[in-house]
């Protein structure tokens, strides 16, 4: 079975049930503005029951997505009219922003509780979800028409033709016949034919789209085991390169880090990550992912620390090892403000605690 979060990793997913905007009223009653089709910023929070920054922040990292999905934002002309028709009428106290004000739809809204993390009623309505998908699925479903049943039928409608023809005809001319038989077969290739040509079309798209989905669930497992695995330092020494790069960077947004990218972590090369901290600083991180007994020296601590600052302007440098470092490479990383994530400190941040150079 799989299991809610899925849905907060996999784009793909989310887009196939994107429509299902009745879960949300199935969890919770949804408050509409009197259009009787949008909701603000502030009632999405409340039904969602978090704090409006949270909702603030997802949609500024998400905006494209939600965007397709129905969200806009209103300026200018545009925003002083909905004032006028629709917010006037608005019997809750709204406090209008001086510039914009952002809109949801039903689907844009179902599209946060997709993307939400840390709100019991959007967990709510992914299992939902889920749920209803899967029942879908399980429900019985009548047999696959393949194209070795497509050319038995056409076969075996060439041959009734044929058949019934041949014991109608009483011309003693075989071109009668022949006549007869073109006849009937122009009539079936302009019915029968274009129904089995829909039904094979049918049948080749819901394949391709059963392909998609099984292509992206075994994506889904994989990540999901990760997150599984991630409890212990032994399923971190067992990562590779990309593997504990998109921990970390897991790590850094589980810590309030947004905009997080991960890079290069092909092969042995270390794994970078890209993006700001909570109160908008540069973040970048370089993960070194090595074999035990190995150790972080003092020159990959310089080579880092020319990267991180010259290149990327770093305001904030994380050097991340699942092993230690040594003695010379820790004063290194003091002198240059470098925040040295030793195999200690990262079993306790891969524990829950907060990494301090974050906050």
């Amino acid at each position: 079975m799989v299991h809610e979060g899925a849905l907060l990793e996999s784009q793909t997913l989310r887009a196939s049930v994107a429509e299902r905007t009745e879960a949300l009223d199935k969890v919770k009653a949804l408050a509409l503005l009197p259009d009787g089709l949008h909701v603000t910023t502030r009632m999405v929070a409340h039904y969602f029951e978090v704090a409006e920054h949270v909702v603030n922040r997802l949609m500024q990292r998400h905006r494209d997505e939600l965007t397709k999905s129905g969200m806009r934002t209103l300026r200018g002309s545009d925003l002083a009219l909905f004032k006028r028709d629709i917010l006037s009428s608005f019997s809750e106290s709204y406090p209008q922003p001086r510039s914009n004000l952002a809109l949801f739809t039903r689907r844009a809204v179902l599209n946060v509780a997709m993307l939400l993390r840390d709100s019991d009623v959007a967990r709510r309505v992914r299992t939902y979800l889920l749920d209803t998908e899967r029942a879908a699925r399980e429900a019985p479903a009548s047999a696959p028409v393949d194209d070795a049943v497509f050319h038995s039928l056409v076969e075996w409608l060439d041959r009734r033709i044929a058949k019934g023809v041949a014991e109608q005809s009483t011309a003693p001319e075989d071109r009668g016949r022949e006549i007869a038989e073109e006849a009937v077969r122009s009539i079936v290739g302009r019915t029968v034919v274009p129904l089995l040509n829909q039904v094979m079309q049918s049948h080749n798209e819901l394949r391709r789209r059963l392909d998609e989905h099984e292509a992206e669930m075994v994506r889904l497992r994989r990540v999901l085991r990760e997150h599984e695995a991630a409890g212990s330092m032994a399923a971190l020494d067992a990562m590779n390169s990309r593997e504990f790069g998109r921990h970390i960077a897991r790590l850094c947004r589980r810590d309030g880090c947004e905009q997080v990218t991960v890079t290069g972590g092909t092969g042995d090369s270390p794994a970078g990550i890209l993006g700001y901290t909570a109160d908008g600083r540069r973040l970048v991180v370089q993960c070194k992912a090595r074999n035990p007994g190995s150790s972080i020296t003092s020159g990959d601590v310089q080579r880092f620390t020319g990267m991180a600052r010259l290149e990327y302007k770093a305001d904030v440098a994380l050097l991340v090892a699942s092993v230690p470092f040594t003695r010379d490479a820790l004063l290194v990383a003091a002198r240059h403000e470098v925040t040295a994530v030793h195999r200690g400190l990262l079993e306790a941040w891969n524990n829950g605690a907060k990494l301090r150079a974050l906050e």
